[in-house]
């Protein structure tokens, strides 16, 4: 395999810890007037341009900032249609709830798998140029035991990280007996499901899954060998994160409605608090409090959940941005968060950092400092990224 120096990098962020120790420059563990060795898809050597080993070929980054690629841990990307009207009428005054997703199940159970597919590779695609080099993406909007497979099976396909989500909302099909459909999703849909899947994941919410539902679906899941997540805490207080802990789930998801003891129980467990702010944004609901999580010591990533009907961006800058302005993190925390965060909500120690043995994921930016990406809010600063050690989008150079 062939070797590429990336050098006059201007500012690199490595979210190295043994970097960030010894020098002191916070958990980035940032370089100035860098440089990065390649090889094959890993990364060989990270350091001062000035130290730089040779290489097979040399690639002048011109100053610009360099990240690692962002790892957008929560997405639902397997659907059809949109929800234009829903996002128009909400603007307009309309609370947003859980019942909404029933419009998309609908479309997505009359999609051809071709269709399913060609979607997703849109998003991905869209994803990719805005520095997004690893994705986790869920089921969740076919909720039959043949639509939810497929979903996994399409999504499997463009990523490892995949969630089996059939406990989204309660299918229509069984809204007069909500224990059958639990019974469903832990029995012949789980079966179906798990050999294409990672994780499993519940929404545990007013209007979808309580405590007890969603403890016996994880808990199913698990013994077939899934890890869990949990969308947790979005519209309420509710269980969804003390159950999070209590199952040593990877990551409770939103967060934003949490008490004392559900800040205390992130702190002290492995679980990731992934705050989504692409949600709020959209709904016009409470930011969730990441100044708080902090604070307290808990490990916080962010995502874009990009979805149709709550959160329909895919662009990690634009919610790192977002976390910035509006939840209280620096732009230091945001980006570690949607990097290196994203990484451990995913339990990867390959991605999310730029330093040997690594993949091989780097973003270059039209800008100085990784601090752009929330001082210049919906520009399009990603103008090079490199996949697995593969230069995949931007400018010639």
């Amino acid at each position: 395999m062939s070797t590429t120096l990336v050098t006059n990098i201007g500012s690199l962020v490595t979210n190295d810890p043994a970097r960030a120790e010894s020098t002191g420059t916070g958990p980035l563990g940032l370089v100035q007037d860098a440089a990065v060795v390649i090889d094959g898809d890993r990364i060989a050597w990270t350091g001062r341009a000035a130290d730089a080993p040779s290489a097979d070929s040399v690639y002048d980054a011109r100053g610009r900032a360099a990240i690692p690629g962002f790892v957008d841990s929560h997405s639902h990307l397997v659907f059809a249609g949109d929800r234009t009207q829903e996002f128009n009428a909400r603007m307009s005054g309309r609370a947003y709830s859980a019942g909404g997703i029933r419009t998309t199940v609908a479309a997505t159970r009359a999609a051809t798998d071709e269709a399913l597919e060609a979607n997703v590779t849109r998003y991905l695609r869209e994803a990719l140029r805005q520095g997004t080099t690893t994705f986790e993406t869920k089921s969740g909007y076919g909720l039959t035991t043949h639509d939810e497979a497929r979903a996994l099976r399409i999504a499997a396909r463009h990523t490892d990280e995949v969630t089996y989500l059939g406990a989204h909302i309660v299918s229509p099909d069984y809204a007069d007996d909500p224990a059958a459909y639990v019974e469903l999703v832990t029995g012949e849909m789980l079966d179906a499901c798990a050999p294409h899947a990672r994780w499993i994941d519940v929404f545990c919410e007013k209007g979808a899954f309580d405590g007890d539902q969603a403890r016996a679906i994880l808990t199913a899941g698990k013994a077939k060998g899934l890890h869990p997540r949990i969308h947790a805490n979005q519209l309420s207080h509710g269980p969804g994160v003390q159950l999070a802990a209590e199952l040593d789930a990877a990551s409770a998801d939103h967060c934003t409605h949490l008490t004392d003891a559900d800040v205390d129980a992130l702190a002290n467990s492995r679980t990731v608090a992934t705050l989504l702010p692409g949600a709020e944004f959209s709904t016009r609901a409470a930011w969730p409090d990441a100044r708080r999580l902090l604070d307290a010591g808990a490990t916080v990533a962010l995502s874009t959940d990009c979805n149709p009907g709550s959160s329909f961006t895919s662009s990690m800058p634009f919610c790192v941005a977002l976390a910035v302005r509006d939840m209280g993190m620096t732009p230091d925390e945001a980006v570690w968060s949607a990097t290196a965060g994203g990484a451990a909500a995913l339990r990867r120690t390959d991605i999310g950092r730029v330093t040997p043995g690594a993949r091989a994921d780097l973003v270059l930016l039209d800008a100085p400092s990784h601090v752009h990406l929330a001082y210049r809010p919906g520009v399009p600063l990603v103008s090079e990224v490199w996949r697995r050690g593969v230069r995949t989008t931007g400018h010639a150079g």
